[in-house]
Parts: structure tokens; sequence; C-alpha cells
């Protein structure tokens, strides 16, 4: 039998069979590298029998930078060998000169089970009997000296990189956790994943750090169930299309939000154990909902127990403390160079796709991975081996890591938090791009916040800011975000960026929120954007949920309203094929007006497919109403209003009532127009009416 995992990376045969220890028989595997026309991409080689000790041949992909299965390989492993259950320990620590395996079944003993070298692959093994689920361990890595004269080995207990599972923090143990498959009931889900990823679908998420959305009555988290149970229903009633999870990978430390990464194959165990996480990824798909993950393999948290010089020196970060250290963040940058290093992330991001089911990564900082000089001052970076600054290393891996998520888990979606002005992030690999799905489009953000949060009066000066954005919206595929990132840090709430007074800072919102829906690119929103919330986000609290309370808060108008707002957006969103269809090709937007600087009014249009039809967006950036504003259609007929942020329903002060025909009246080169009383900071969304009498109804 032979099977291609890839044609231009590797042949694999089935060799043969040979007894195991305990009498079974087992494939043995035989890898072969054939020269590529291209550079190799990542594979995945055939799953392994624990229950066999390991062999050097079985690292050869890891050593070259391909494996995308190491925690096949490595880790804490429940397994029987000769006849007896116990655990397989396995971790990579290539300059040690001696680890052994401690924890809960040994009274944290180094000399009970010391681990052996599995040849000259740099990694050591140990199977313990009667160790299984639920047991605490850690590896006891002996390298060097304490640095004194004649001094003893220096040993330090270390976190399994490959752990499953760990202790809730301050605890930093590793946890011995089943391999069992969970019990997936997403199989439509997943077999369907392709169609909802493709150019044009509907993409709105609805961003959440699992901690501080709600709380229990006694303050303590939510576990994965519970928030199965609230949180999901909540996010598709609101008619997102994915919730996306602030890092679960485990961290130590509460105030870095998940991205200081100890535990790259671990879900935290702050809110359940890896199983409850999985039920959390089968009830949202259930309720049609994808889960994306925000992953950062970028660089990793600086704890002594995690992966920092792992094996007495550096071993998953840059050589040099000076290159190692991000010096915005204290974190430790990953050595890309590095092939086992890429192996290992490589790995990380399949366990989370593959093991628990998720549909995407959104890939932290990738600006300070692409650039050696990220942050950095002449002198604290080296150019590369071409005298550049870009990070060869981190290029080659973010485009492997794009192959084998298309390849092997097509649907997937892969979103880039990128800042800087890199080309192609979303063009295909063999185009010469990273691969990415979608870019975050910090530009449109960091613009369009910056008109709303200015005095009204100011906003002429500004107008420019809101309309640069589509000179380049269509050269990568974006995703507009009003992340997490803008309500920390003294940034204020999104409702408290906006001036003047109570109503006209929710009439401010509803506009922004209004622009952002009809913009092209994908939608992203963190929690709490939807309420109104007061506060700055605060990741030891919750939001607060008396704000849409009607019986806790008399002005809960306005925020039930906005959040009425939201649903409304998503499901026209959703609903209106001008709004997505060709969300990412020019063809699909149209400026009436992008000139009116002095009204602050800006007015477009969304085409549907084929031209079949459109919508027509008219949005005044001004606290001033403009009676009788004459907007340019593309063609005569009535008008009906499908939105309109003025209304009552939505926390306004009244709806906008326009003339129920356009009128052949020649505007801005089009030829029919509309007179409209235009509110102050109002939002509207027209679309033409059919003909009485030819299938519709006029406005």
């Amino acid at each position: 039998m032979r099977l291609i995992l890839r044609r231009d990376v590797a042949n694999v045969w089935l060799q043969g069979t040979a007894s195991g220890p305990d009498g079974r028989a087992a494939m043995r595997w035989q890898i072969e590298q054939e020269k590529a026309s291209g550079p190799p991409g990542p594979l995945q080689t055939p799953a392994r029998d624990p229950s066999f000790p390991l062999k050097a041949s079985d690292f050869e992909a890891f050593h070259a930078g391909r494996e995308s299965a190491l925690h096949d390989l490595l880790g804490a492993y429940p397994c029987e060998r000769g006849g007896k259950a116990g655990t397989r320990f396995a971790v990579w620590a290539p300059r040690a000169h001696r680890v052994s395996v401690v924890g809960s079944f040994n009274e944290w003993e180094g000399e009970a089970h010391p681990m052996s070298p599995v040849g000259d692959a740099g990694v050591w093994e140990r199977f313990v009997p009667g160790v299984g689920p639920g047991a605490l361990y850690k590896f006891r890595v002996g390298s060097g000296t304490d640095g004194a004269a004649g001094g003893l080995p220096l040993e330090v207990d270390k976190a399994d990189p490959l752990g499953r599972a760990a202790e809730v923090r301050p605890g930093t143990a590793s946890r011995v956790v089943s391999t069992a498959p969970h019990g997936w009931t997403d199989a439509a889900w997943v077999e369907t994943r392709r169609e909802r990823a493709t150019p044009g679908v509907p993409i709105s998420i609805y961003e959440v750090h699992p901690g501080s959305w709600r709380r229990n009555a006694d303050g303590s988290w939510l576990g994965y169930r519970a928030l199965a149970r609230e949180l999901l229903p909540y996010v598709a009633d609101l008619g997102f299309t994915h919730i996306e999870l602030l890092p679960v990978m485990e961290h130590p430390y509460d105030g870095s939000w998940g991205y200081q990464t100890v535990g790259y194959f671990a879900p935290t165990s702050r809110y359940g154990p890896p199983e409850d996480f999985a039920h959390f990824v089968d009830e949202a798909h259930r309720l049609g909902l994808g889960v994306v993950l925000d992953w950062v393999p970028g660089h990793f948290g600086p704890d002594l127990h995690g992966l920092r010089t792992f094996d007495g020196a550096p071993l998953y970060e840059m050589g040099e403390e000076s290159r190692a250290v991000h010096p915005d963040w204290g974190t430790l940058a990953f050595d890309f160079d590095r092939p086992e290093v890429v192996s290992f992330l490589l790995s990380s991001a399949r366990c989370w796709i593959e093991h628990y089911h998720v549909d995407g990564l959104r890939v932290d900082a990738v600006a300070s991975m692409l650039h050696l000089d990220y942050s950095r001052d002449e002198g604290e970076w080296e150019p590369n081996e071409l005298g550049g600054r870009e990070n060869l290393g981190a290029i080659a891996f973010l485009k492997g890591l794009s192959e084998m998520a298309h390849r092997d888990f097509p649907g997937v979606l892969l979103f880039a938090e990128e800042s800087s002005a890199w080309p192609g992030v979303t063009a295909p690999v063999d185009e010469g791009g990273l691969g990415f799905d979608f870019k975050w489009n910090m530009g449109w953000m960091n613009d369009t916040l910056r008109v709303l949060a200015a005095p009204p009066e100011r906003r002429p000066h500004l107008h420019r800011h809101l309309t640069f954005s589509l000179h380049y919206a269509h050269s990568e595929r974006y995703l507009l975000p009003l992340s997490h990132d803008e309500v920390v840090h003294l940034k204020c709430s999104l409702v408290e960026k906006m001036p003047g007074t109570d109503e006209e800072k929710f009439a401010g919102l509803r506009l922004l929120l209004g622009y952002m829906w009809t913009h092209p690119g994908a939608k992203l929103l963190f929690m709490g954007g939807e309420i109104g919330e007061r506060r700055e986000w605060d990741e030891d609290g919750a939001l607060d949920w008396g704000l849409p309370d009607a019986s806790a808060n008399p002005a809960h108008r306005a925020h039930r309203g906005l959040r009425r707002w939201v649903r409304a957006l998503n499901r026209l969103y959703a609903s209106e094929p001008a709004l997505h269809a060709f969300d990412h090709r020019p063809e699909g937007f149209e400026w009436l007006d992008v000139h009116d600087a002095s009204h602050s009014v800006l007015s477009y249009v969304r085409w549907r497919p084929e031209w079949e039809g459109a919508v027509v967006v008219v949005a005044n950036f001004s606290a001033t109403a403009w009676p009788r504003y004459r907007i340019a259609l593309p063609e005569a007929g009535p008008y009906r209003v499908l939105l309109d942020s003025g209304d009552p329903d939505f926390g306004g002060s009244g709806r906008t009532a326009p003339p129920a025909r356009a009128e052949v009246v020649t505007h801005h080169g089009r030829p029919a127009s509309l007179p409209i009383d235009l509110p102050p900071l109002g939002f509207l969304v027209l679309t033409r009416s059919e003909e009485p009498g030819r299938g519709g109804q006029a406005a």
C-alpha cells in the first residue's frame, strides 16, 4: 500500500508490520523525501501507536520543520505497554544532561522516573505504569550548573510544551488527560464548512473574552458549559455568524488576556477541562456559529516554568536575549529559523483545528513576526541573510501554515492582525502572498474612530479620513475590527468615545456601526459594543448587564435599542446580497457623493450581483439636521427604507420619512434623486421598491 500525502513533498510507504511490546501488530512507516519544485510544505505523518517506544526516525519531519502532528509524538499519552496501563511521557530537550518526569504519582521525586533519550533525536521518553488521566506532572530538566565553582547541575521543573491540560493557576503543572475523541455531533457542519468560507459570504464576528463577558453571582468565571448555555444563544440571536475567543490557550497571567501563552495545546483550565471546551465548540456549531480562536505564534510568555530556556538555553526563542525579548510586551519571540519550532507551531494550529473543530485562527501581531526591526531601534536587530529587515523564517512559516490549513481543512479561515503595509497578506501562496483569508483593516478602524471621536464641527476638516479606506479596500480581503484593543488603556468604551449629549453619543455609535456594516469587508465587534457598555473593558470584571435591563435601568431604551440595531444590521447584512456578495470586488461599491465635506454627509451604493438592484446608504456625520437634502440615486422609481438609525425601536428620536418616489432630477451625474429631511447623525439604508403591478408595493 502506498500513500501520497502531498505529491511534491513526501511519499509514504507502509513498510510492514511488527509485534509491539504488548503483542499487538503495529505499522511501521518510512518517509522518503522527494525533491520538490518549490519549498517543502508541512505534512502530517500517519498516527503513531503510543504503545510502542519512540524511535529517532519518528522525528525526521520534526527536525525538518515539516511535522504538523507533533502532539501525537510528544507530551503525555495514556496507553498500554506490556499489558500494563499507564502513560507515555516524551519531551524535546536536546541539550539536557538529564530529564525526569515528576508529579503527583511519585511525590515529585526526581529520582523515581528518569527518562531515556530517543537515539539522537534530542527527545526523552518514559512510560510510567499506573499513571492515568488526572495526574499532575512536570519535566525536571537538568542542564549546565548553578555557576559556582564545581557547582551542581541545574535542574528546573518545566510544564509540558505539548501538554493537553494544566492545573488552574496559580498552579503551573500539566495534567494528564484522556486522548479519546470527543463525541462530536457536528459532522454536517464540518462537511459544509467550505461553503461558508467562499468569497462573498457574510462574515460577522462577536469577539469575546470568556472570563469577563458575564460572571457567576459569586464573581467566579462561567465555565465552558455555562458559556455554551448562556453566551452562544445570545450571540446567535444577535445574528452573528462567528464567535471569536481571545486566547484560550493556557496562560498563567490573567492580565495578559491570554496573549502570553504557555500551553499551546491546552484549553485554559480556568473554564473547565478540555472535553468541556470541545462541548462548547460542538454547541456553537449546532446553533449555526463558527468558532474562531485568537492564536499567538509570534511570541510566548516569559514564565520560567514554560518554554523559556527550556533545556538550560534558548530553545524555542531566539538565541540572544536582546533579540528574543519583545520590547513592547516583555514576551519572547519564537525562533522561526529553528525547524523544530516551526513544527511545534504548525502542530499547535492543527491540534486546535483537528481535535477541537475550530473554524478559524486569528493570528496575533503578524507585523511583529514579519519585521525583524519591529519596535526596535538601530543596533537592536540584525538584518537577514539578504541584508533586509524581513524575517524570512516567519514568512516561510506563515506560508506553510496557510498551505496546511487550506489543504487539509477546506473552509477553515485564517485572519491576520497585520498593521503594516505588507503586500499580499491575503494573496495565495502560489502567487507570492502569505495566504491568509482576511487581513484586519486597522487603517479603517483608526481613521473612522478618529472622525467619530471628534466634535462634529471638526469633522468637515477630517472628511477624507472617512473615505480614504475605499482607495485600498479591495487590495486585500479585509475585516473591519472594533476589537478589545479599542476599549482599554484609557481609550474609553465605544459609546463614551462619542462626543455630545447622551442622545448624541448613542446616535453617533449607531452611525458608526451602520457605516461599518455597509462598508466593504467582514465585521468584528467586541462584546459590550452592542449594548453601549459605559466602562472600559476590565478582564477582572464583567459587562454591566443592568444597562439593557428594563427593570434595573429606567434609561434602558438607548441600550436596548442599540442591541436591536446590531441585530438588525446583522440580519440585513446576511439577507441582502448587495452588502456581501461583492464585498471584496470593487464593482460592488460606488460613491454617489463623496465630496460633501461641508455637510459631513456620505452617500454610496452597494450593488447586487449582475447589477440586479442595489442598496443606497446615506450617512450624516454632522450633528446638524439638513432639511430636504438631495440624494443622488442610480435610477428613478419608488424607494423604501430598509434601516433607519432614528427609529425609536433602535433608541432613536424618530423615523425619517423620505418621499415615496425618486424624482427624475439629475444630481451628481445620476439620473434621479430624492430630497430627504436628514436628521443629525442619521443613517439610512434605502432600496428601490417594485413598481405596483410588478410583484411589489410602492412605499
